[in-house]
């Protein structure tokens, strides 16, 4: 297969198909063939690996990681990108282009095929917390995650305590899963330019949450209770809080007992 990682590439492909750019997708395609080299070497993609790539493009990272795994299954929900990539990947046989929302993807049909796989991704930036949380709550065995995403989002998710960026999905990330950053991206790696940042992060998934708790949904719970309105006191939050059904006097003896503050708030605390 031709290389499609140079901007002259997409470009001409674009116009032979009169492709035109949806902005609602955030469409931003990889023009940079060593960021997508370094992409599919952290992603540890070998000859036995089943690898499910989200948001296909023109086939553009399909095609790197199709020269290492057994078999790519890349999924892309604009019916506009479907005939490019018949036609960019068409050399390609060990992939299968699925035209779908990644969100309502069956799932138990990938099972059918491997019990094991690799999620790579250059993650539509509008949902990739709804995406992340879908992978990481999935019953679907999932060895690594290899994700790029918007830099902030990033951020957030690598915060720790006390830090502003730290919140619900920093929590919610690390109950599942460690998280190791691998590459920064700029925007002139795109076509066309992004006005933002990327990161591409490693998650490697527990095999047992990080903290064991009788009431997963309760801890879910807790935890966006205490951050909806982040400069609140913990006690104050949660006791406002709709999702929850304590009194402010069960809340602070609580508080009480584990020997905190009154005035502590939620982002003082680790997930333990």
């Amino acid at each position: 297969m031709f290389k499609l990682s140079t901007v002259s590439t997409i470009k001409s492909i674009l116009e032979k198909h009169q492709f035109q750019m949806k902005k609602k997708y955030g469409q931003n395609f990889l023009a940079d063939e060593h960021i997508l080299e370094k992409i599919t070497k952290y992603a540890e993609i070998g000859p036995n690996d089943y690898v499910l790539e989200i948001g296909s493009g023109i086939g553009t990272l399909t095609q790197n990681l199709a020269q290492y795994a057994k078999k790519v299954v890349t999924v892309e929900i604009d019916s506009q990108l479907i005939p490019i990539l018949q036609d960019t990947l068409k050399d390609g046989s060990n992939i299968e282009v699925l035209h779908c929302d990644i969100l309502k993807l069956n799932l138990g049909e990938l099972k059918k095929q491997s019990q094991t796989w690799k999620v790579v991704a250059n993650l539509p930036y509008y949902i990739t917390t709804a995406i992340l949380m879908r992978f990481l709550e999935s019953d679907l065995r999932i060895e690594q995650m290899t994700v790029m995403m918007q830099k902030e989002v990033a951020q957030r998710i690598q915060a720790n305590p006390g830090n502003k960026d730290y919140g619900i999905l920093s929590l919610i990330v690390r109950y599942y899963a460690d998280v190791e950053k691998v590459i920064d991206v700029v925007p002139a790696c795109f076509f066309p330019r992004p006005k933002v940042a990327s990161i591409v992060l490693n998650f490697h998934q527990l095999q047992k949450p990080r903290v064991e708790v009788s009431n997963k949904k309760l801890l879910f719970s807790l935890i966006r209770s205490a951050f909806q309105q982040r400069r609140k006191t913990l006690l104050n939050a949660l006791s406002h809080s709709p999702e929850l059904c304590y009194s402010k006097e069960e809340i602070g003896e609580a508080i009480e007992k584990c020997g905190w503050d009154m005035q502590i708030r939620g982002e003082r605390l680790s997930l333990e």
